[in-house]
């Protein structure tokens, strides 16, 4: 049961993922979340430094797929301005927005990759999907009301998971 919720791969951010990196693993598109993984829950746009690392992956014909559990009005408004596809109201874990997000692509789930910094819906997602995941800590320190729960969760699953010895990673404060 638990090993659904372990990541393929741990980084502390999004940045720490290049497009080189990426595509030694025959990687050509992306599955990410958009809260806190691309940038805080509350942020309206994209930073600079996010931009040009969705240019830098563009650039090195690697495919980005926003998926996100929020409406369609915040997805949206982040997405449009950076000419990227997004699906909305997602409804991750279930695997259907991941199928979606596949086809939009138009990429084989062994070249996709999804990045995300929630255990329970972006990772879970992921791998009942059969798709590399990569696990990043939440870039706010703050979550919205129904992400705190599944932190509380997610806290759980990691002591349980690092007491096994089946992860072997540590979050910094």
């Amino acid at each position: 049961m638990y090993r659904h919720f372990v990541p393929s791969q741990y980084v502390h951010t999004v940045f720490d993922i290049t497009p080189e990196s990426l595509l030694k693993k025959g990687i050509k598109g992306i599955i990410t979340d958009l809260d806190n993984t691309l940038v805080e829950w509350d942020r309206p746009e994209a930073t600079p430094r996010l931009i040009e690392w969705l240019a830098a992956m563009k650039q090195a014909g690697i495919q980005v797929v926003i998926v996100s559990n929020n409406k369609e009005m915040r997805v949206k408004s982040f997405a449009d301005p950076l000419g990227i596809p997004f699906i909305f109201q997602a409804r991750k874990p279930m695997g259907r927005a991941f199928r979606k997000a596949l086809a939009i692509m138009e990429v084989k789930r062994d070249k996709v990759v999804v990045i995300g910094d929630q255990m329970l819906t972006d990772i879970f997602g992921g791998n009942l999907n059969k798709l590399h995941t990569i696990l990043v800590l939440p870039v706010a320190q703050s979550d919205g009301f129904f992400t705190r729960f599944n932190r509380l969760v997610e806290r759980r699953i990691m002591r349980r998971l690092k007491k096994k010895g089946q992860i072997m990673w540590e979050e910094e404060n």
